[in-house]
């Protein structure tokens, strides 16, 4: 795929102005925090790369909140991101650590569904569930903030 920005990402329809809703962004979250606790589920159940993959879709699901909340619809998981360094991290409402962490269980969600060789550890879906629970509550209260 290539590398977008966010300007990119609008321009190629990736990223799409939609009326803002509060009731999607809320909808989100709570998709998020069914995601996490399949990451539980499947972590207890050593069901590992499961883990990691539910891991990766509650901060997605918790991520894209904000992008309803603000009136934005993706349709590039890779933009969300580019969406958050935009409207979030340039303007010191984030820290990028939260999109490096994002783009990183991007990645390695990637790898878990289309790779012949990948095999998460117990350690990595443990440590993504630990970065998903704080994903989420970052994401949580930085929509707090905006209402």
């Amino acid at each position: 795929m290539k590398q977008f920005n966010f300007d990119n990402c609008v321009k190629e329809g990736l990223l799409r102005s939609v009326p803002p809703s509060k009731e999607k962004a809320e909808g989100s979250i709570k998709a998020g925090m069914k995601w996490l606790e399949e990451a539980e589920k499947d972590l207890k159940s050593e069901a590992f790369n499961s883990s990691v993959l539910s891991s990766y879709l509650a901060m997605f699901h918790s991520a894209r909140s904000l992008l309803y909340f603000d009136g934005y619809r993706e349709k590039s998981h890779y933009c969300i991101a580019r969406y958050l360094e935009e409207k979030y991290v340039k303007n010191k409402l984030l820290e990028s650590k939260w999109i490096q962490l994002l783009d990183h269980y991007r990645e390695l969600r990637h790898d878990d569904q289309y790779s012949i060789t990948f095999f998460a550890t117990k350690d990595e879906a443990a440590s993504g569930l630990i970065t998903a629970k704080e994903f989420i509550e970052r994401i949580r209260n930085l929509l707090h903030a905006k209402r």
